[in-house]
């Protein structure tokens, strides 16, 4: 098993090279980058997701990002907060226009903040819940107000995520969900959206007025979808494709191409991206809502064999809904479940689930994620690992919009897996696992039916906890909780790994490379 800390260290020699060697810049050109799966939606106010990401965040801007020297201006040119942490001030940048030749001010944010980030934007709702109005007292100046303290480190590593604006004058007194620019958004960043053939590709090209001088380098991004893996990796090695993110080609695939001197593969640019394989129960249905039966679950897993098998050694056993690059808000400190079938079955015999005529115990229906490769091997050895223990397992599987509605909107659904994607602060993403009351149908959000009073009141206290020291105990004390209550398996924690041609230059040259803006990448060729 590799080691998984602070900095993710990797296996196999996998290790993303960025240039050390100046080298001198080329415009133009046409970069094009694997997709494993659609997107419904492009709009990054609407929908936190690394898919959105990875395409929008090059044409929508958010006001902060995150680079490796630590959190930086974009939109917001700096920020502050009041003492007791109920009012943040972001100056804006001037002199920025949307895509469509509008000027970018203070109204954009204000709306954005009230009417999506708050209201409509999964991960946000929870963490803007307390978000009383947003005043502009100058057209670039942004005043939060909020009813309980924000505090500010909090605000500021939400923002790379949950901090996209978008233009007030195209989506005000419209129904936000079903606007037009949600699938053709109109942004202020370094390129353009011109068109989105489904099952085919998104094109994007450069914009000519952006606001960073000189750039952006590239004429355009095209992003193919490429459902099948060997496909995928057969277009890196043609050269049609030059990256493949988030796992997107089978890992034998990467381990072969990191050997081939035309490629960097690596976790680089993934930091602040770090990712759990989950196990998500439905607990309306009465059998997973004992938290024995969920427990012996947990214990019947061989998270060590789906390691090495799965993620050919790359990841680690997860602690609960904090990782380990969660800094000193993470705790090993917490309950384990050691891989034991045989007590597994004791304590579904004890739950009062013996095996019946049929041979089982009683029946699953459960939905893998389609994230590639191993999120669906993972869900396939959690019905090898049940089967094990006596439980029949249905697979259901299905494409994206399938399994976000079949999950998080329909409940149709006894277990399901994915991953779950930690953002620099458990308040950011995490918590919204945990705490109950999301709005129906928000994706990678508690939609399990599981409800603990005490979890919810010390999430909610954490978020607004000034004292750094006293923030990270409450956090210790979820994890721990969550790992007794097991409402959810964070079972395996990993980072990413992106197969990348060595023709882009100044490629995952950030934390959260493939959700960035791309302003400074240019193409070698």
């Amino acid at each position: 098993m590799k080691h998984l800390g602070l900095g993710l260290t990797c296996v196999a020699g996998l290790v993303a090279a960025v240039p050390t060697v100046a080298q001198e810049v080329k415009t133009g050109g046409t970069a094009v980058i694997h997709m494993i799966s659609e997107q419904r939606i492009l709009n990054p106010a609407l929908r936190a997701s690394t898919g959105v990401y990875s395409i929008s965040g090059k044409i929508v801007e958010p006001l902060i990002d995150k680079s490796y020297e630590g959190y930086e201006p974009v939109l917001a040119t700096d920020w502050s907060s009041s003492d007791d942490g109920l009012q943040i001030t972001v100056n804006l940048r001037e002199g920025v226009q949307w895509h469509d030749g509008e000027n970018f001010t203070c109204e954009d944010v204000s709306f954005t903040a009230m009417n999506m980030w708050k209201e409509l934007l999964n991960y946000s709702s929870a963490l803007q819940s307390n978000l009383e109005s947003v005043d502009c007292p100058d057209p670039h100046i942004a005043v939060f107000n909020y009813s309980k303290a924000m505090p500010l480190p909090l605000f500021v590593a939400a923002m790379p995520d949950l901090g996209h604006p978008m233009p007030k004058h195209l989506y005000e007194g419209t129904d936000i969900m079903d606007n037009e620019y949600n699938t053709a958004p109109v942004g202020t960043g370094p390129f353009k959206f011109v068109e989105y053939q489904r099952g085919q590709y998104v094109l994007a090209e450069k914009n000519e007025d952006y606001w960073r001088e000189g750039y952006p380098y590239l004429d355009r991004i095209v992003w193919r979808f490429i459902k099948d893996k060997s496909s995928a990796a057969a277009a890196l090695e043609a050269g049609e494709v030059h990256e493949s993110g988030f796992i997107g080609v089978s890992m034998a695939d990467i381990e072969r191409l990191s050997n081939d001197d035309r490629f960097d593969v690596g976790t680089e640019g993934y930091e602040n991206n770090v990712a759990h394989s989950t196990i998500e129960f439905n607990h309306r249905n009465p059998i997973l809502a004992d938290v024995q039966v969920r427990r012996a679950i947990h214990h019947g897993l061989d998270i060590d064999y789906a390691i090495e098998t799965i993620m050919r050694g790359f990841a680690e056993p997860g602690r609960g809904p904090v990782p380990s690059a969660g800094g000193v808000n993470y705790t090993d400190d917490v309950r384990t479940y050691p891989y034991d079938p045989e007590k597994a079955a004791a304590m579904l015999d004890e739950a009062g689930y013996p095996v019946q005529d049929n041979g089982y115990r009683f029946s699953l229906r459960h939905r893998p994620a389609p994230w590639g490769e191993y999120t669906q091997l993972w869900g396939e050895y959690f019905a090898q690992a049940m089967e094990e223990l006596d439980i029949d397992v249905e697979l259901v599987n299905n494409d994206a919009p399938g399994f976000l509605n079949g999950v998080y909107r329909d409940h149709d659904f006894d277990t399901a897996n994915g991953w779950h994607q930690f953002r620099s602060d458990p308040a950011v993403s995490t918590m919204v696992w945990l705490r109950s009351g999301q709005p129906n149908g928000t994706p990678w959000t508690n939609q399990f039916g599981w409800k603990n009073e005490e979890i919810d009141q010390l999430i909610d206290d954490a978020a607004s906890e000034l004292d750094p020291e006293k923030r990270a105990s409450m956090y210790h004390e979820i994890q721990r909780r969550a790992m007794e209550e097991l409402p959810v398996i964070f079972a395996i924690e990993h980072p990413f790994i992106s197969v990348t041609s060595k023709k882009l230059q100044n490629h995952h040259n950030t934390p959260r490379w493939n959700s960035s803006s791309w302003y400074d990448l240019w193409l070698d060729q």
